[in-house]
Protein backbone atom coordinates (compact mmCIF):
# COMPACT_ATOMS: atom_id res chain seq x y z
CA UNK A 1 0.00 0.00 0.00
CA UNK A 2 1.57 3.38 -1.10
CA UNK A 3 -0.70 6.39 -0.46
CA UNK A 4 0.51 9.94 -1.58
CA UNK A 5 -1.79 11.61 1.21
CA UNK A 6 -4.10 10.16 4.61
CA UNK A 7 -6.41 12.25 6.31
CA UNK A 8 -7.84 10.57 9.12
CA UNK A 9 -11.60 10.79 10.13
CA UNK A 10 -13.95 10.05 13.35
CA UNK A 11 -17.32 8.68 12.06
CA UNK A 12 -20.19 10.94 14.40
CA UNK A 13 -23.18 11.08 14.14
CA UNK A 14 -26.33 13.68 15.63
CA UNK A 15 -29.42 12.33 16.37
CA UNK A 16 -29.06 10.12 13.28
CA UNK A 17 -27.35 12.66 10.81
CA UNK A 18 -24.14 11.62 9.99
CA UNK A 19 -21.33 14.62 10.41
CA UNK A 20 -17.81 12.90 9.95
CA UNK A 21 -15.12 15.02 11.77
CA UNK A 22 -11.42 15.48 9.89
CA UNK A 23 -8.84 15.20 12.81
CA UNK A 24 -5.74 14.78 10.55
CA UNK A 25 -4.41 15.45 7.94
CA UNK A 26 -5.05 19.15 6.60
CA UNK A 27 -3.11 21.80 8.36
CA UNK A 28 -5.22 24.79 7.56
CA UNK A 29 -7.19 26.60 4.40
CA UNK A 30 -5.95 29.40 3.02
CA UNK A 31 -8.31 32.84 4.17
CA UNK A 32 -7.66 35.51 6.66
CA UNK A 33 -11.55 35.11 8.24
CA UNK A 34 -13.62 31.94 8.46
CA UNK A 35 -15.51 33.28 6.16
CA UNK A 36 -12.85 33.52 3.32
CA UNK A 37 -11.97 30.05 3.87
CA UNK A 38 -15.17 28.96 3.17
CA UNK A 39 -15.32 31.09 0.12
CA UNK A 40 -12.24 29.39 -0.73
CA UNK A 41 -13.05 25.90 -0.98
CA UNK A 42 -16.19 27.14 -3.00
CA UNK A 43 -14.31 28.89 -5.09
CA UNK A 44 -10.69 27.50 -5.48
CA UNK A 45 -9.75 24.38 -4.64
CA UNK A 46 -12.90 22.12 -3.08
CA UNK A 47 -10.51 18.70 -3.19
CA UNK A 48 -11.11 17.57 0.25
CA UNK A 49 -15.32 17.82 0.07
CA UNK A 50 -14.71 16.01 -3.18
CA UNK A 51 -12.32 13.53 -1.86
CA UNK A 52 -14.48 13.00 1.49
CA UNK A 53 -17.89 13.36 0.17
CA UNK A 54 -17.83 11.68 -3.38
CA UNK A 55 -18.01 8.04 -3.97
CA UNK A 56 -16.09 5.72 -2.96
CA UNK A 57 -15.18 7.52 0.05
CA UNK A 58 -18.06 9.16 0.74
CA UNK A 59 -22.00 9.22 0.14
CA UNK A 60 -24.37 11.30 -0.18
CA UNK A 61 -26.38 10.88 3.17
CA UNK A 62 -23.94 12.86 5.08
CA UNK A 63 -21.80 16.17 5.91
CA UNK A 64 -17.99 15.98 6.54
CA UNK A 65 -16.80 18.67 9.26
CA UNK A 66 -13.08 20.59 8.22
CA UNK A 67 -11.69 20.96 11.92
CA UNK A 68 -9.08 24.47 11.42
CA UNK A 69 -7.18 26.41 14.07
CA UNK A 70 -9.37 29.41 15.28
CA UNK A 71 -9.06 32.64 13.12
CA UNK A 72 -10.65 34.26 16.59
CA UNK A 73 -8.51 33.90 19.57
CA UNK A 74 -11.28 33.79 21.48
CA UNK A 75 -12.26 30.55 20.23
CA UNK A 76 -10.57 26.89 20.83
CA UNK A 77 -10.87 25.34 17.52
CA UNK A 78 -12.40 26.39 14.10
CA UNK A 79 -14.56 24.12 11.44
CA UNK A 80 -16.14 24.05 8.21
CA UNK A 81 -19.03 22.11 7.06
CA UNK A 82 -18.41 20.89 4.01
CA UNK A 83 -21.62 19.28 2.08
CA UNK A 84 -22.07 17.53 -1.35
CA UNK A 85 -23.13 20.99 -2.95
CA UNK A 86 -20.63 22.93 -1.10
CA UNK A 87 -18.82 24.17 2.05
CA UNK A 88 -21.50 25.76 4.43
CA UNK A 89 -21.16 28.19 7.07
CA UNK A 90 -22.85 26.57 10.19
CA UNK A 91 -24.84 23.50 11.55
CA UNK A 92 -26.11 22.99 14.54
CA UNK A 93 -26.23 18.85 14.22
CA UNK A 94 -22.27 19.33 13.11
CA UNK A 95 -21.61 21.57 15.61
CA UNK A 96 -22.58 18.95 17.93
CA UNK A 97 -20.60 16.31 16.09
CA UNK A 98 -17.70 18.43 16.11
CA UNK A 99 -18.05 19.35 19.88
CA UNK A 100 -18.11 15.24 20.80
CA UNK A 101 -15.03 14.96 18.02
CA UNK A 102 -12.65 17.15 19.89
CA UNK A 103 -13.72 16.33 23.58
CA UNK A 104 -13.66 12.34 23.34
CA UNK A 105 -10.63 11.93 21.83
CA UNK A 106 -8.76 14.31 23.56
CA UNK A 107 -7.76 17.05 21.31
CA UNK A 108 -9.24 19.02 23.32
CA UNK A 109 -9.35 18.72 27.53
CA UNK A 110 -12.91 17.24 28.59
CA UNK A 111 -13.70 18.46 32.48
CA UNK A 112 -16.70 16.85 34.38
CA UNK A 113 -19.52 17.55 34.30
CA UNK A 114 -19.20 20.16 32.18
CA UNK A 115 -17.45 21.24 29.49
CA UNK A 116 -17.29 24.86 27.59
CA UNK A 117 -15.59 25.84 24.46
CA UNK A 118 -15.93 28.20 21.66
CA UNK A 119 -15.95 27.26 18.16
CA UNK A 120 -15.10 29.59 15.44
CA UNK A 121 -17.34 29.32 12.11
CA UNK A 122 -17.83 31.74 9.60
CA UNK A 123 -21.36 32.62 10.90
CA UNK A 124 -19.38 33.59 14.57
CA UNK A 125 -18.11 32.46 17.11
CA UNK A 126 -20.53 29.49 18.69
CA UNK A 127 -20.58 29.13 22.48
CA UNK A 128 -20.81 25.57 23.62
CA UNK A 129 -21.17 23.82 26.79
CA UNK A 130 -21.23 19.88 26.93
CA UNK A 131 -22.59 17.79 29.59
CA UNK A 132 -19.77 14.81 30.52
CA UNK A 133 -19.91 11.90 32.84
CA UNK A 134 -17.35 9.20 32.68
CA UNK A 135 -15.35 10.29 29.60
CA UNK A 136 -18.68 10.75 27.19
CA UNK A 137 -20.15 13.30 25.74
CA UNK A 138 -23.74 12.94 26.77
CA UNK A 139 -25.28 16.13 25.50
CA UNK A 140 -24.06 19.73 23.67
CA UNK A 141 -25.73 22.89 24.25
CA UNK A 142 -25.01 25.34 21.47
CA UNK A 143 -25.41 29.28 21.46
CA UNK A 144 -26.26 29.69 17.84
CA UNK A 145 -24.90 32.94 15.93
CA UNK A 146 -28.06 35.44 15.59
CA UNK A 147 -31.32 34.41 13.75
CA UNK A 148 -33.63 36.47 12.35
CA UNK A 149 -36.38 36.68 9.72
CA UNK A 150 -36.20 37.70 6.28
CA UNK A 151 -40.08 37.42 4.84
CA UNK A 152 -43.02 36.21 6.37
CA UNK A 153 -46.06 35.03 5.18
CA UNK A 154 -44.45 35.12 1.42
CA UNK A 155 -46.34 34.18 -1.35
CA UNK A 156 -44.84 31.99 -4.13
CA UNK A 157 -46.29 30.07 -7.24
CA UNK A 158 -44.89 26.81 -7.88
CA UNK A 159 -44.98 24.29 -10.62
CA UNK A 160 -47.76 21.52 -9.85
CA UNK A 161 -48.80 23.40 -6.45
CA UNK A 162 -49.88 26.84 -7.38
CA UNK A 163 -49.85 29.74 -4.79
CA UNK A 164 -47.99 28.16 -1.44
CA UNK A 165 -47.29 30.52 1.54
CA UNK A 166 -43.59 30.49 3.01
CA UNK A 167 -41.28 32.07 5.77
CA UNK A 168 -37.62 32.35 4.98
CA UNK A 169 -35.05 33.07 7.82
CA UNK A 170 -31.59 33.29 8.49
CA UNK A 171 -30.25 30.36 11.48
CA UNK A 172 -26.86 30.45 10.00
CA UNK A 173 -27.78 30.31 6.00
CA UNK A 174 -31.08 30.89 4.79
CA UNK A 175 -33.90 28.72 4.97
CA UNK A 176 -37.39 28.87 3.35
CA UNK A 177 -39.59 27.09 5.51
CA UNK A 178 -43.09 25.68 4.67
CA UNK A 179 -45.98 24.36 6.56
CA UNK A 180 -45.68 20.51 4.75
CA UNK A 181 -49.92 20.72 5.56
CA UNK A 182 -50.39 22.71 2.24
CA UNK A 183 -48.92 20.00 -0.03
CA UNK A 184 -51.03 16.92 1.44
CA UNK A 185 -48.16 14.97 2.71
CA UNK A 186 -46.69 14.35 6.25
CA UNK A 187 -43.18 14.63 7.95
CA UNK A 188 -42.31 11.00 7.79
CA UNK A 189 -40.06 8.56 6.51
CA UNK A 190 -42.56 6.85 4.22
CA UNK A 191 -42.90 10.50 2.99
CA UNK A 192 -39.42 11.22 2.44
CA UNK A 193 -39.03 10.66 -1.12
CA UNK A 194 -42.12 12.80 -1.82
CA UNK A 195 -40.89 15.44 0.73
CA UNK A 196 -37.50 15.70 -1.17
CA UNK A 197 -39.18 16.06 -4.89
CA UNK A 198 -41.37 18.80 -3.67
CA UNK A 199 -38.42 20.65 -1.69
CA UNK A 200 -36.26 20.94 -5.07
CA UNK A 201 -39.57 22.50 -7.14
CA UNK A 202 -40.22 24.62 -4.11
CA UNK A 203 -36.75 25.82 -3.52
CA UNK A 204 -35.99 26.56 -7.30
CA UNK A 205 -39.54 28.66 -7.28
CA UNK A 206 -38.45 30.20 -4.30
CA UNK A 207 -35.10 31.31 -5.67
CA UNK A 208 -36.51 32.39 -8.64
CA UNK A 209 -38.95 35.05 -6.55
CA UNK A 210 -37.16 35.61 -3.11
CA UNK A 211 -34.40 37.91 -2.63
CA UNK A 212 -31.96 37.32 0.39
CA UNK A 213 -29.35 39.45 1.90
CA UNK A 214 -27.60 39.66 5.18
CA UNK A 215 -27.00 42.63 6.23
CA UNK A 216 -23.55 42.05 7.41
CA UNK A 217 -22.08 39.18 5.56
CA UNK A 218 -22.62 39.69 1.85
CA UNK A 219 -21.14 35.83 1.00
CA UNK A 220 -24.50 35.07 2.59
CA UNK A 221 -26.99 36.11 -0.14
CA UNK A 222 -28.80 33.37 -1.30
CA UNK A 223 -31.72 30.51 -0.25
CA UNK A 224 -29.74 26.96 0.74
CA UNK A 225 -32.25 24.88 1.89
CA UNK A 226 -36.07 24.17 2.27
CA UNK A 227 -37.40 23.12 5.35
CA UNK A 228 -41.11 21.09 5.61
CA UNK A 229 -42.68 22.09 9.21
CA UNK A 230 -45.52 20.96 10.95
CA UNK A 231 -46.69 20.86 14.88
CA UNK A 232 -46.38 16.90 16.88
CA UNK A 233 -50.12 15.79 16.59
CA UNK A 234 -49.84 15.38 20.90
CA UNK A 235 -47.23 16.98 22.67
CA UNK A 236 -47.91 21.01 21.85
CA UNK A 237 -44.63 21.70 22.78
CA UNK A 238 -42.95 19.91 19.76
CA UNK A 239 -42.29 20.99 16.36
CA UNK A 240 -41.53 19.08 13.71
CA UNK A 241 -38.68 20.00 10.76
CA UNK A 242 -37.48 18.24 7.87
CA UNK A 243 -34.84 19.91 6.34
CA UNK A 244 -34.17 18.98 2.26
CA UNK A 245 -30.52 19.18 1.58
CA UNK A 246 -29.06 18.72 -1.90
CA UNK A 247 -28.61 16.19 -4.46
CA UNK A 248 -31.94 14.41 -2.67
CA UNK A 249 -32.38 13.93 0.78
CA UNK A 250 -34.03 14.34 4.20
CA UNK A 251 -32.05 15.64 7.31
CA UNK A 252 -31.99 12.76 9.67
CA UNK A 253 -31.17 15.21 12.75
CA UNK A 254 -34.06 18.27 13.35
CA UNK A 255 -31.23 20.49 11.65
CA UNK A 256 -29.85 23.12 14.00
CA UNK A 257 -29.69 26.20 11.12
CA UNK A 258 -33.02 25.61 10.14
CA UNK A 259 -34.35 25.34 14.45
CA UNK A 260 -32.53 28.56 14.43
CA UNK A 261 -34.77 30.26 11.65
CA UNK A 262 -37.80 28.47 12.68
CA UNK A 263 -37.20 30.27 16.23
CA UNK A 264 -36.39 33.72 14.39
CA UNK A 265 -39.68 33.56 12.47
CA UNK A 266 -41.58 32.19 15.56
CA UNK A 267 -40.39 35.36 17.70
CA UNK A 268 -40.95 37.34 15.06
CA UNK A 269 -44.64 36.46 14.27
CA UNK A 270 -45.50 36.51 18.09
CA UNK A 271 -45.69 32.63 18.66
CA UNK A 272 -42.22 32.39 20.92
CA UNK A 273 -41.35 34.62 23.49
CA UNK A 274 -37.63 34.89 25.18
CA UNK A 275 -36.75 31.39 27.48
CA UNK A 276 -39.72 29.62 26.61
CA UNK A 277 -38.74 25.88 25.99
CA UNK A 278 -39.94 24.04 22.85
CA UNK A 279 -38.66 20.95 20.90
CA UNK A 280 -37.94 20.12 17.38
CA UNK A 281 -38.33 16.98 16.02
CA UNK A 282 -36.91 15.19 13.14
CA UNK A 283 -38.51 12.71 10.46
CA UNK A 284 -37.16 9.74 12.02
CA UNK A 285 -38.24 10.82 16.03
CA UNK A 286 -34.35 12.48 17.19
CA UNK A 287 -34.82 15.95 19.29
CA UNK A 288 -33.25 19.15 19.96
CA UNK A 289 -34.41 20.83 23.20
CA UNK A 290 -34.64 25.07 22.28
CA UNK A 291 -35.16 28.04 23.05
CA UNK A 292 -34.58 31.74 22.75
CA UNK A 293 -31.95 32.92 25.26
CA UNK A 294 -31.51 36.41 23.92
CA UNK A 295 -32.54 39.58 21.65
CA UNK A 296 -30.21 41.74 19.35
CA UNK A 297 -30.48 43.65 16.70
CA UNK A 298 -28.33 43.37 13.55
CA UNK A 299 -26.40 46.07 11.85
CA UNK A 300 -29.38 47.27 9.59
CA UNK A 301 -31.71 47.33 12.71
CA UNK A 302 -33.81 44.27 12.10
CA UNK A 303 -34.54 42.64 15.81
CA UNK A 304 -32.45 38.84 15.58
CA UNK A 305 -32.62 36.26 18.28
CA UNK A 306 -29.85 34.44 20.27
CA UNK A 307 -31.58 30.54 19.81
CA UNK A 308 -29.86 27.72 22.24
CA UNK A 309 -30.36 24.45 20.84
CA UNK A 310 -29.56 20.86 22.81
CA UNK A 311 -28.63 17.30 21.29
CA UNK A 312 -26.28 14.34 21.67
CA UNK A 313 -23.70 12.86 18.76
CA UNK A 314 -22.16 9.43 18.79
CA UNK A 315 -18.98 8.40 17.72
CA UNK A 316 -19.12 4.97 15.82
CA UNK A 317 -15.94 4.47 13.76
CA UNK A 318 -12.06 5.48 13.22
CA UNK A 319 -11.67 6.05 9.52
CA UNK A 320 -8.14 6.79 7.32
CA UNK A 321 -8.60 7.90 3.82
CA UNK A 322 -5.80 7.79 1.63
CA UNK A 323 -5.06 8.54 -2.04
CA UNK A 324 -2.92 5.71 -4.18
CA UNK A 325 -0.87 7.27 -7.26
CA UNK A 326 -2.88 4.29 -9.58
CA UNK A 327 -6.35 4.83 -8.12
CA UNK A 328 -8.59 6.45 -11.08
CA UNK A 329 -10.72 7.70 -9.28
CA UNK A 330 -8.50 10.03 -6.70
CA UNK A 331 -11.21 13.06 -5.85
CA UNK A 332 -14.32 10.21 -6.09
CA UNK A 333 -17.46 10.26 -8.68
CA UNK A 334 -21.41 10.81 -8.47
CA UNK A 335 -23.52 8.72 -10.27
CA UNK A 336 -27.29 9.74 -11.00
CA UNK A 337 -28.60 6.53 -9.89
CA UNK A 338 -27.72 8.28 -6.08
CA UNK A 339 -26.86 11.69 -6.95
CA UNK A 340 -29.36 12.91 -8.58
CA UNK A 341 -30.28 13.83 -12.54
CA UNK A 342 -28.31 17.13 -12.42
CA UNK A 343 -24.78 15.49 -11.42
CA UNK A 344 -21.48 17.03 -13.22
CA UNK A 345 -20.37 14.89 -15.99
Amino acid sequence: MKWERMLTLYGVHCEGEVGRVITGGILDVPGETMVDKMVHINTKDDWVRRFTLYEPRGSAQMSVNLLLPPVNKEADAGFIVLQPDQAHALSGSNTMCVTTALLETGMLPMVEPQTSLTLDTAAGLISVTADCKDGKVEYVQADMCPSFAEHLDKKITVEGLGEITVDVGFGGCYFVLCDINQVGIKIRPKDSREMVRLGKIIKEAAIEQIEVQHPEVDAFNHIEYVMFTDKHAEEDDVYQNATIIYPGRVDRSPCGTGSSARLAIMHAKGELKEGEIIYTESTIGGRFKDEIVGITKMADGRTAVIPRLKGRAWIYAIEHFGIDPTDPYPTGYVMADTWGPEVEE
